[in-house]
């Protein structure tokens, strides 16, 4: 009677459970999660190393990672050196031959867009460079698109069965990004030209697609936090300058930038790098309409 109970519970419940996803995404960063998401759908299990509100740049291979990067059919990372200081023990450690360099389930979105800054020449006295170029690609949504005929045509190569949902996501999402990228761009005229300060060099993509100026930044050096005496000769050089904002990243601490502002009365603002940066900075989409929201704010 008891097996005979659970065989007609079990036939109730499991229509109702959701589908089992069947290619299991690890991406490096939360935005390359939620593009797995928008393609991929329900087809897709996709979540990140890491959060909106920490530095990518550093990161511990902790086992809940390794167990998650070890069951991995995709690995999704930006590359360009960003995650050179902990993603290579992750692999090692997880020890995953589908997800390791060369292979199919092996991504790095930044071979795929047009890299920005890249240096002449690589010394570690001009402090935390790349040597393929400034790695920070999610700051411009143009990006976006060529990334996710990439992320297609991996999934198509991991998951061949269902190709043709695949291909219907990505043009589902080609779709309303291209609107979302007309509606940012149409809406966001006042904001070229305008003068910025920036805690870190992270915002160069940024600064490309919404044609902004950057006048100078807080840190003295890529990755050299911001001393005294750089403040103090920053302070000395926005003296009579048009700058209208300083800006930081949602990880970053705000001391140097409200240092600045209050000697030179300048807003500071803060920007969520990635999705989860800020409560309103919930998805792709999100991403952008909160961070030109935050700079439409103090436009002069």
């Amino acid at each position: 009677m008891h097996n005979f109970m659970r065989t007609i519970l079990l036939l109730f419940v499991l229509p109702a459970l959701p589908a089992v996803a069947e290619v299991r995404v690890f991406a490096c960063e939360p935005e390359w999660a939620a593009l797995a998401g928008e393609i991929g759908g329900e087809l897709v299990a996709a979540d990140s190393a890491t959060t909106g509100l920490q530095d990518v740049h550093h990161n511990d291979a902790r086992p809940s990672l390794i167990a998650r990067l070890r069951k991995a059919d995709l690995l999704v990372c930006t590359g360009a050196g960003l995650e050179a200081g902990w993603l290579p023990v992750l692999l090692r450690r997880a020890n995953n031959p589908r997800v390791q360099p060369g292979q199919p389930g092996y991504m790095e979105a930044s071979t795929y867009v047009g890299m920005l800054d890249r240096p002449e020449r690589v010394d570690r006295s001009a402090g935390d460079i790349h040597a393929q170029g400034n790695p920070h690609i999610q700051l411009d949504p143009r990006n976006f698109l060529p990334v996710a005929e990439a992320m297609t045509e991996r999934l198509l190569q991991i998951d061949p069965a269902n190709a043709a949902q695949y291909r219907a996501g990505l043009a589902d999402f080609r779709q309303r990004w291209q609107v979302a990228l007309d509606r940012w761009e149409r809406d966001n005229t006042v904001l070229s030209g305008m003068p910025i300060v920036v805690h870190h060099d992270a915002w160069v993509y940024l600064v490309n697609w919404l044609q902004l100026q950057q006048l100078a930044t807080l840190e003295p050096l890529p990755g050299v936090p911001p001393s005294s005496s750089h403040l103090s000769r920053l302070l000395q050089q926005l003296q009579g300058s048009d700058a209208s904002v300083i800006i930081h990243s949602s990880y970053q601490s705000p001391r140097a930038a409200n240092w600045l502002a209050e000697r030179t009365s300048l807003p500071v603002v803060e920007l969520p790098a990635t999705i989860g940066g800020t409560p309103a900075a919930t998805g792709l989409f999100s991403l952008f309409d909160d961070i030109t929201a935050r700079l439409r704010s103090v436009a002069q």
